[in-house]
């Protein structure tokens, strides 16, 4: 079964909270992924599908390039 890799549609929202354990952490910390992308961070996955920085940062996310943790941590 082939996966829909258009846009925001992938990952799914539901694939996502999995990672995340809530929608609200997963929203902080995509956001803030996608702010350090914004201005040069390394992009950590392959051929992203999105072209977006909140959509290469859910990628990172869903590949478990990056964890969204419960930490507290000021920027």
């Amino acid at each position: 079964m082939s996966q829909n890799r258009d846009g925001m549609r992938y990952p799914s929202i539901d694939q996502l909270v999995s990672k995340a354990k809530s929608k609200y952490k997963l929203v902080v910390g995509t956001a803030k992924r996608a702010r350090d992308i914004s201005k040069g961070a390394k992009v950590l996955v392959e051929d992203p599908n999105s072209k977006k920085n909140i959509g290469i940062a859910l990628e990172e996310i869903y590949h478990d390039k990056i964890i969204v943790s419960d930490k507290n941590q000021a920027d």
